[in-house]
């Protein structure tokens, strides 16, 4: 699923507050891109401002997002939620909106994939889930919502991850589930 593009517009401050508060993590967190300069960042940053929306609402829920690689064919940089646990501001969700309506009694607040498509991003697949998981010891108390494959959707199921005794896990669950120690990690392309 592609991030959809948000109309919405951020002040003036609000944009100089996210620049720092990514530049000063790029540069505390160096080891998650060790060939990519801040100033790189920063150029495309310029060029592509209508992603500081999908950035902005990335931190504003808790995600901590950061720089962890280059996509080699368009050259985009891939800025993924770094929070040690997932999100904060995105827990309690079940995985989408079919879950959602499903659920008949104690609806959870809203779904994940649905949140996602609102922030401008998208959702971690496996891989990218276990390739941030290389960069650091992530989710050691909560679990993360990752893509699921339309063969398991399909049969009312969907994946999530974590990371416990040193380990990444996969697992699977009712779509229609949520816990309040459960959200998403998303990835966002500048």
């Amino acid at each position: 699923m592609k991030g959809k593009k948000s109309t919405s517009k951020l002040t003036l401050p609000q944009i100089d507050d996210l620049l720092k508060t990514l530049e000063t993590r790029f540069e505390k967190n160096r080891n998650r891109h060790p060939a990519i300069e801040w100033s790189q960042v920063r150029d495309r940053l310029d060029a592509n401002a209508d992603r500081l929306w999908s950035l902005h609402e990335m931190e504003r829920t808790g995600g901590a997002p950061d720089v962890i690689g280059r996509d080699p064919q368009s050259g985009e940089y891939l800025f993924v939620d770094c929070s040690p646990e997932s999100p904060a501001g995105r827990r309690s969700l079940c995985y989408d909106r079919e879950a959602l309506e499903s659920r008949k009694e104690h609806p959870p607040k809203d779904n994940a994939l649905d949140t996602a498509a609102r922030m401008g991003v998208q959702i971690l697949t496996e891989s990218q889930y276990r390739e941030l998981q290389g960069l650091g010891q992530f989710d050691l108390k909560t679990s993360s919502w990752i893509e699921t494959p339309a063969g398991i959707r399909a049969l009312g199921g969907a994946l999530f991850c974590d990371r416990r005794y040193d380990h990444v896990f996969t697992y699977h669950n009712g779509a229609q589930s949520y816990y309040a120690a459960r959200g998403f990690r998303s990835l966002a392309r500048v």
